[in-house]
């Protein structure tokens, strides 16, 4: 019996690491790529916009994607659903590498982001059905510190490859990831599936697709044509409408005898998912704007490489393993609460200390702040992700994983929309170019890299100081902007999320003797 109970209780581990291979897989795809852009507008002859949608159409395939990845994981079964998803991931990254024009290129980010679509939700799930609720803040812990490591492996790997081998290596990379993966996957993790398989639901598959693919294509047009411009609004408020027709037809789906809508509408009555959600998401706005502007800062003012960047990001990671494997004994202690206030309170306090970077801040400085909002972000991650777990049924904790990645999903191309246009107003408006040609001056005006090239060819040491320093204005200004978010975080946690972890009434959690297949309502292989 003891040697029984140890094999289950080992066998959860083994699965969890499992399914943590298959997210790093998927998460070096994203990071990799921000290096290789350059080598791929040679190789691929890509212009700007082309540019811009090698890596959009990854982000948009997965924001529309992830409701029926989920979906289809409950229905067919998350584990035979997540090795489909890794393998349709590993194919897109080989059509990635040979591929020979844009067009291809694009194509195969479609299908690499569609693979990941189905990894995402269903690896989450997964942890739904084989952890305890005391076990899941551990649980998760891990799983988003294999997801964060991909931040700093990607760029350190993908310069490393560039700059010795076939560009193409660093899309094929993702192949003997995907390969152990897969063995792992079907040696470690049980399959499961609800005991009462969801509809397909058609119409709120299609009207969720379709509102949330052009509520992001709309943010990614107004981030590239300005928050102005008639057709990316026009785009937007179309998502918006098609969204609130999906949200319609759900509770409508929802009270029809024997109905199963797309997105169980009672999972928002209870404060622990709906709070829980809306948090993880906020905590990766605070993310999303420190990965778009400190790797830049790296390079445009400290002068650094690729490499250097993902090397320099270190401390942030280490913070974020840190506090993600720690959450669990927090929260334990202190309650969900007051942990996940806790976390916002240190990305808080990090975002407003790197506020006062200057031109002349060592990296010492910077990688002190970073590593306190690592630390604040594994910490909120952990906790208000397990709280939101907690509320979820295992029969439907594919679809309702889904929903949680799906806003965190829509909310990465909007918070890099966002952020990017607060970075780059400050900038433009702390540059004084009187005397500067019209043309040089719009070349300045457009990015703080081309900025730096033209003071290089004029030889002015003066524009070289104003370029640096208007850009370090605009990092701090997003900061600033980054930390009142998180400020306002703090709030909503303290009165919204549940004092502390609730026992499960429709997943009991397990006891000691209880292997992943005992404790489940539901069909567990």
């Amino acid at each position: 019996m003891v040697i029984l109970m140890s094999t289950a209780g080992n066998r959860r581990w083994w699965a969890l690491g499992a399914m943590a291979l298959a997210m790093l897989s998927v998460g070096l795809d994203g990071t990799i790529l921000s290096v290789a852009l350059p080598t791929l507008a040679v190789r691929l002859h890509a212009s700007t916009v082309e540019l811009q949608w090698f890596v959009a159409a990854y982000t948009l395939v997965i924001a529309v994607a992830v409701l029926p990845g989920g979906l289809l994981g409950d229905r067919f079964g998350r584990k035979k659903m997540l090795m489909t998803g890794l393998a349709v991931f590993g194919i897109g990254s080989v059509w990635c590498a040979y591929s020979s024009t844009a067009g291809q290129f694009i194509a195969a980010r479609v299908v690499a982001g569609v693979g990941a679509a189905i990894c995402i939700p269903l690896s989450l799930s997964t942890l739904t059905v084989l952890f305890s609720e005391r076990e899941r803040p551990r649980a998760v812990g891990i799983w988003s510190s294999a997801t964060f490591l991909a931040l700093p492996v990607g760029p350190i790997l993908g310069g490393w490859l560039l700059s010795r081998y076939w560009s193409g290596w660093v899309f094929l990379i993702n192949v003997p990831v995907v390969v152990l993966g897969l063995v792992a996957l079907a040696l470690a993790v049980p399959e499961s599936l609800s005991a009462r398989r969801p509809a397909l639901d058609p119409v709120g598959v299609l009207a969720s697709c379709a509102g949330l693919g052009l509520l992001t294509f709309g943010v990614i047009e107004a981030g590239q044509r300005g928050w102005s411009d008639g057709v990316a609004l026009s785009e937007i408020a179309g998502g918006l409408l098609l969204l609130a027709g999906f949200g319609l037809w759900e509770l409508r789906l929802g009270r029809r005898t024997g109905g199963q809508p797309l997105i169980d509408t009672a999972l928002f009555r209870g404060r622990g998912f709906t709070w829980g959600t809306i948090l993880a998401a906020m905590s990766g706005f605070a993310m999303i704007g420190v990965l778009f502007t400190v790797p830049q800062f790296f390079q445009a003012i400290l002068g650094t490489d690729a490499m250097g960047s993902g090397l320099r990001l270190l401390p942030m990671i280490g913070g974020t393993i840190i506090g993600a494997g720690g959450a669990d004994r927090i929260a334990a202690r202190i309650g969900v609460r007051s942990t996940a206030a806790a976390g916002f309170t240190l990305l808080a306090a990090g975002l407003f200390l790197g506020a006062a970077t200057s031109t002349t801040s060592g990296f010492g400085f910077v990688a002190a702040w970073i590593a306190v909002i690592g630390a604040g972000l594994g910490l909120t991650f952990a906790t208000t992700t397990s709280a939101a777990l907690s509320e979820l049924s295992a029969e439907r904790s594919g679809v309702g994983s889904a929903v949680m990645q799906s806003v965190q999903k829509v909310g990465a191309p909007l918070g890099s929309a966002v952020l990017g246009s607060v970075v780059n107003s400050a900038y433009r408006d702390h540059l004084h170019l009187a005397g500067l040609p019209g043309d040089l001056a719009g070349t300045v005006r457009d990015s703080v890299f081309a900025a730096q090239g033209v003071a290089g060819r004029l030889g002015s040491a003066g524009l070289l100081a104003q370029v640096r320093a208007a850009f370090t204005h605009g990092v701090d200004v997003m900061l600033v902007v980054c930390a009142v978010a998180m400020a306002v975080a703090v709030v909503l946690a303290l009165l919204l999320l549940p004092g502390r972890g609730r026992h499960e009434s429709t997943a009991p959690a397990a006891g000691p003797a209880e292997g992943p297949a005992e404790r489940r309502p539901e069909r567990v292989g």
